[in-house]
């Protein structure tokens, strides 16, 4: 377990530090091991060679735009992320089962605003789905898949749990240094995770911080449908409310939130949306409130050097990735409002980023 923590990255405790470089008003870290190297590693690159407006970007664009090859592509990347997961153990087959034939479509009716209006990137197909995320099948396979998230991060680990352990412990432990160092003292009393999906960072979230009001919010009332069937079943003093609203316009009261946390969420979201989310974290939170967004990191040495065919598949499903891969996260949040950004590479794949609303 400790070789495996030293390869995917520590983050620093009390008895600990960083290892970090400013990049314009902002700062990188990585994190350090006991004996000072910094892991993970970044790449040479600023982004990976496949994305934005490079020459292998286009040429990976115009293949997905032939029909015929994008529906090949789709299916096989569909086979490729099931296979890997079952290989790792993660029973998607039977856990996909196991919500179709449950009641959760009772949930669904009370949950769902039959008024909200989609934004129109939130229509498109992806993740191999036709439907994207408004369909049972992406909601029945979503946990397996944010499995699978933590294996394809950690290979090394020897199971899912330990794998969860160290990416989700990371991930937390960040959120949990950058509140305490930058607000003033205050409490984690409510929390707000947009695009939660079925509920698993919100959960995350909630054990975390166990004296804090949790909300789910997200634009898939499937979604949520499958994360408040799953909280029923659970036991704990403040249960987690769900929100079915859209991360740009939430409708819930400004200043009312010391937390909110979007998880892997960005990377499905075109730019003008990530500035619409980003906006509308900044207004939710209270003043020395804090903003913690978890996704693929740029930098990433290893996402840098996956295979052709791995990141043609991962385009194929992934629309906005170019957007995502070519905006200026850190910038974007500065010129909201935001102070104190910070960027940690919290294992190989995956950064974090938080910020705080000044007072």
């Amino acid at each position: 377990m400790a070789a495996i923590l030293a390869r995917a990255g520590v983050i620093a405790t009390a008895g600990k530090g960083f290892s970090g470089r400013r990049r314009g008003n902002g700062i990188v870290v990585a994190a350090v091991t006991k004996t000072g190297a910094a892991v993970p590693q970044e790449g040479a690159l600023e982004r990976p060679a496949w994305s934005g407006e490079t020459t292998l970007s286009r040429l990976v664009g115009a293949l997905i735009a032939f029909k015929p090859l994008y529906a090949v592509l789709k299916l096989a990347s569909r086979e490729v992320i099931i296979r890997t997961a079952e290989k790792s153990n993660i029973p998607w087959r039977e856990m996909t089962k196991e919500v179709l034939e449950s009641d959760v479509y009772e949930v669904f009716e009370r949950i769902q605003d039959p008024n909200l209006v989609y934004p129109d990137y939130y229509l498109n197909p992806f993740h191999a789905y036709d439907e994207g995320n408004l369909s049972w099948l992406a909601a029945a396979e979503a946990e397996p898949a944010t499995m699978s998230i933590a294996k394809r991060a950690i290979p090394e680990a020897t199971s899912i749990e330990e794998a969860n352990q160290i990416v989700r412990g990371n991930w937390l432990n960040v959120i949990e240094e950058h509140h305490l160092k930058y607000s003033g003292n205050c409490q984690v009393n409510d929390i707000l995770d947009i695009g939660c999906s079925v509920g698993v960072s919100t959960r995350y979230l909630a054990e975390k911080f166990p004296s804090a009001q949790a909300v789910g919010l997200d634009l898939s009332p499937y979604f949520l449908a499958v994360a408040a069937q799953k909280e029923e079943k659970l036991s704990r003093p403040k249960p987690i409310r769900w929100v079915h609203a859209n991360g740009e316009a939430t409708g819930l009261s400004s200043d009312s939130f010391d937390l909110v946390s979007l998880a892997y969420v960005c990377h499905e979201c075109p730019a003008r949306a990530i500035t619409g989310l980003v906006k509308e974290a900044f207004r939710v939170l209270r003043p020395g409130g804090t903003i913690a967004l978890t996704d693929n990191s740029p930098k990433s040495k290893v996402l840098q050097e996956l295979s052709p065919v791995l990141f043609t598949l991962m385009k194929s499903t992934e629309p906005f990735l170019d957007e995502y891969y070519m905006l200026d996260l850190e910038e974007t949040m500065r010129k909201v409002g935001f102070v104190n950004v910070c960027s940690v590479l919290t294992d190989p794949r995956h950064r974090t980023v938080t910020a705080t609303v000044p007072y």
